[in-house]
C-alpha cells in the first residue's frame, strides 16, 4: 500500500527542535573562523597552531558522519540523537572556557564527534515525521539550518566576537543545545534499537584514515605549500589508500559498513554527485568573497559581514517558495533553475572590480541565494524519493558526508588557485612597470608618484600590481565556480520525479 501520513503527534515541537540541533552544528561549521585571530591572542600561539581549532572539528566530524547510520539502527535514533545533542552542548561550553590550545583542541575534536551525527539526523527525523506530500516543505526548514547556518555564521560569530568576546561564539550554542534536548526527549518518539547488529571494523577504521588524512591534507596544504611537503605527500598516500581499501571491501564484504544497495538507487546516486559538486560552491563562494569585500572592495569588517548577509536571506526566501510549491511541479525544473542562476551569479562576479556599486553586490549576492535555495530543497527531495525507508539513515548520513567532504575540497581547491594565481598575475603584470611604459609619464604628476626609480614610485607600483594581481585572481576563482554547477544540469535526466514515486504503491510497499 502507498504510504501514508504517519500520525505522528507533537510535530511542531519536533521540527523545531530538530531545526535547533541543525542550526547550532551549522553556524558552528564557520562561525569559529571569525574569532581565530583573537583566539590566537589569548593562548599567545602561532597561525599554523590556531588553525587547529578549525581542523581538529573537521576532522572528527567528517570521520563520524559515517558511521551515525549503523549507531542509529543499533541503538536506536532518539538515543543517538539525545546523546549527540547534550554531547555537543556540553563540549561547546568547554570551548568558551577553554584556557589553552591543547584543550580548546581536544574539546573541538569532542564538537566534531557529538556533532557529526547531528544534521544526517536531523533529515531524517523531518522525512520520518513528514508524509511524502509534505516533504518538499519539510526539506526547505530543515535545509534554511544547513544552508544559512554556515552563510550566517562569520556574520553573527564577528559580532559576538566585537561586543562580547570569542568565548561567545561557542556559548551561543548553549539554548539552541537545551532547546533541542528538551523538545526530542519528551516529544520525539523512539524506536527499538537492532541490538543484532555487527559493526564493519575493517570498513570503518579504513574510512576514517581515509578521510582523515584527506581532511588533514586539504586543511595544511595551503600552509605546507602542498606537494612540496613531506606531510601533504604523506597525507595524500594515507588518504587514497583508506579510501582505496574500503571501497573494495565495501563491494567484496558480506556486510559492508556501507549499503550497496545505496548506490544501487538512481535518484540517491545522481543526488550524491550533484551534492557534492554543490559543497564545492557552497562554502567556497562565502570563503572567497568576505575577503573580497575587505581586501579589495575596502568595506571594515562589520560592513563585509552585513553585506555577505543578503546571499542568506536569498536563500531562505527561495526555500520557502520551493517547500510550497515543490509538489506542483517538476522538482528537476526547479533545480535547473537554481543552477542557471548560480551560474548567472557567478559569472557576473567573475568581472567585479573595487569600483562595483553597493547595489550590484547586493542584487548579485541575493539572486546567488535564490540559486541555491532552488537547488537544494527540491535535490534533497529528489535524491530521497526512490529511496528505502530501512536505508534512509545510512543514506543522510552519506548524503552530509558528500556535502562536507566537497566543501573542504572546494574552499582547498580556490583558495589554493587564489594564492597561486596572485604570484603568476604579479609576475606578468610587473613588466609594465618599467620605465620603458609611456603610462607611467602620461602626466607630470603620474611620473612623480609612479616613477620606478624611486623607492616611494617603485612601492606605490608594485602595490597596484598587487591589487590588479588579486582582481584577476578572483575573477578566475569565481569564473571556475559558475561552471562547477553546470554538470548538476546533467544529471537531472537521470532522476525520477519525486511526486510520482511518492505515489507509486509498488516503491512505498519497499518502506
Amino acid at each position: 500500500m502507498a504510504e501514508t501520513s504517519p500520525a505522528v503527534p507533537f510535530r511542531a515541537i519536533i521540527t523545531i527542535s530538530a531545526m535547533s540541533a541543525t542550526l547550532m552544528q551549522a553556524l558552528d561549521s564557520t562561525i569559529a573562523n571569525v574569532a581565530l585571530p583573537y583566539m590566537q591572542g589569548s593562548f599567545s600561539t602561532s597561525y599554523e597552531e590556531i588553525t587547529w581549532v578549525l581542523t581538529s572539528y573537521v576532522i572528527a566530524a567528517a570521520i563520524m558522519t559515517a558511521p551515525v547510520g549503523w549507531l542509529s539502527a543499533r541503538f536506536g535514533q532518539k538515543t543517538i540523537y539525545l546523546v549527540s545533542i547534550v554531547g555537543f552542548t556540553l563540549a561547546s561550553m568547554a570551548c568558551g572556557a577553554a584556557g589553552s590550545l591543547t584543550e580548546m583542541v581536544l574539546f573541538r575534536l569532542a564538537q566534531g564527534v557529538f556533532g557529526a551525527a547531528l544534521v544526517p539526523l536531523s533529515q531524517a527525523t523531518m522525512m520520518n515525521i513528514y508524509p511524502p506530500e509534505r516533504r518538499g516543505a519539510a526539506m526547505a526548514l530543515w535545509g534554511m539550518g544547513v544552508m544559512v547556518g554556515p552563510i550566517l555564521g562569520p556574520t553573527l560569530g564577528g559580532y559576538l566576537t566585537d561586543w562580547y568576546n570569542w568565548r561567545y561564539v561557542f556559548y551561543v550554542n548553549v539554548p539552541f543545545g537545551i532547546a533541542a534536548t528538551v523538545g526530542l526527549w519528551l516529544c520525539l518518539p523512539g524506536e527499538k534499537p537492532q541490538s543484532s547488529l555487527r559493526f564493519d571494523w575493517f570498513g570503518f577504521i579504513a574510512l576514517a584514515v581515509g578521510i582523515g588524512a584527506l581532511q588533514l591534507m586539504l586543511d595544511r596544504g595551503q600552509i605546507k605549500d602542498w606537494f612540496a611537503s613531506t606531510e601533504v605527500i604523506t597525507e595524500g598516500v594515507v588518504a587514497a589508500a583508506g579510501l582505496y581499501l574500503f571501497l573494495v571491501h565495501m563491494v567484496t564484504a558480506e556486510k559492508p559498513f556501507i549499503s550497496l544497495s545505496l548506490f544501487r538507487d538512481r535518484n540517491f546516486l545522481a543526488g550524491l554527485v550533484a551534492m557534492f559538486s554543490m559543497g564545492m560552491v557552497l562554502l567556497a563562494s562565502s570563503a572567497l568573497l568576505a575577503p573580497w569585500l575587505q581586501e579589495l572592495g575596502g568595506y571594515p569588517v562589520d560592513v563585509a559581514g552585513v553585506l555577505l548577509a543578503p546571499r542568506g536571506i536569498g536563500t531562505m526566501i527561495s526555500m520557502m517558495i520551493a517547500g510550497r510549491i515543490l509538489d506542483r511541479i517538476d522538482p528537476r525544473l526547479m533545480i535547473g533553475t537554481g543552477v542557471l542562476l548560480m551560474w548567472w551569479s557567478l559569472n557576473r562576479m567573475s568581472g567585479w572590480t573595487p569600483a562595483v556599486s553597493a547595489t550590484e553586490l547586493f542584487v548579485n549576492t541575493v539572486i546567488q541565494g535564490v540559486g541555491m535555495g532552488f537547488v537544494f530543497t527540491p535535490l534533497t527531495v529528489v535524491a530521497f524519493a526512490t529511496l528505502p525507508g530501512k536505508l534512509r539513515y545510512e543514506g543522510t548520513a552519506l548524503f552530509s558526508l558528500l556535502r562536507n567532504i566537497g566543501s573542504a575540497l572546494g574552499i582547498s581547491v580556490f583558495e589554493t588557485l587564489l594564492s597561486n594565481n596572485e604570484k603568476i598575475e604579479h609576475a606578468a603584470l610587473a613588466p609594465f612597470g618599467s620605465p620603458l611604459n609611456r603610462a607611467l609619464d602620461w602626466t607630470p604628476a603620474i611620473a612623480q608618484h609612479l616613477n620606478p626609480a624611486t623607492a616611494h614610485g617603485a612601492a606605490a607600483l608594485n602595490a597596484m600590481v598587487d591589487t590588479q594581481a588579486s582582481i584577476i585572481s578572483y575573477n578566475n576563482d569565481f569564473w571556475l565556480m559558475a561552471l562547477l554547477g553546470l554538470p548538476i544540469l546533467v544529471l537531472l535526466p537521470l532522476m525520477r520525479r519525486s511526486k510520482q514515486v511518492a505515489l507509486d504503491p509498488a516503491h512505498a510497499a519497499m518502506d
